[in-house]
């Protein structure tokens, strides 16, 4: 028969991949979910050059690597799922969330997120970019950095990709899949390879 154990494991890990379920937590969970969040959180503090907010849950098997004048800042509220990769510099603003394989790769120029931005599974933002000569193998080019800026409530759809130098404006929405390689306006609907405006928020 399963244990308490047993059961406090699997829900540890039903939190890691739906980490929204974090902020409808029974009483009765909180009592080994906070201690649980709150080591995890000290360890990544004690150990990367990170600032996490109040109220966040921040899955064990994601991957945060901050470094100094690379570091990471993450808001209150925020969730960050199972299998999510962060290199700073990265900042987060409050109530935003990482779904599942999020990779984010702030270059040395950055990645802002605004508040409640939703990035869902699978999206990747990377804030540079690799050398392109043909007169040398790829591999040995140096990298450029613009950085990339996403307002706030912005909704970014799984395994969508935004390259170095974007910017998303406030409440905009990228589709599934698309490719976003130079800026979208406030409110704008974006979706393709590479992403157009498809539509608009009304």
């Amino acid at each position: 028969m399963p244990t308490d154990a047993d059961f406090i494991a699997q829900h540890q890990q039903r939190l890691s991949w739906m980490p929204w379920l974090w902020f409808t937590l029974k009483d009765k969970h909180k009592t080994w979910a906070e201690p649980w969040q709150q080591e995890i959180q000290d360890r990544l503090r004690a150990l990367e050059t990170i600032t996490i907010g109040e109220g966040c849950f921040i899955a064990p098997e994601a991957r945060l690597f901050g470094e100094p004048g690379r570091g990471i800042v993450i808001g209150d509220r925020v969730s960050i799922a199972a299998d999510v990769f962060v290199h700073g510099p990265v900042t987060l603003g409050a109530d935003v969330s990482l779904n599942a394989r999020v990779s984010i790769d702030g270059g040395s120029r950055g990645v802002t997120v605004g508040e409640g931005t939703r990035i869902a599974t699978g999206a990747a933002i990377y804030a540079f970019d690799h050398g392109l000569a043909a007169a040398e193998m790829i591999r040995t080019q140096g990298v450029s950095s613009r950085g990339v800026h996403i307002g706030r409530d912005v909704w970014i759809g799984a395994n969508a990709g935004i390259t170095d130098g974007v910017t998303i404006g406030d409440g905009a929405v990228v589709a599934m899949g698309a490719v976003v390689t130079r800026d979208v306006l406030p409110g704008d609907i974006v979706g393709g390879v590479p992403a157009k405006r498809i539509g608009q928020r009304r």
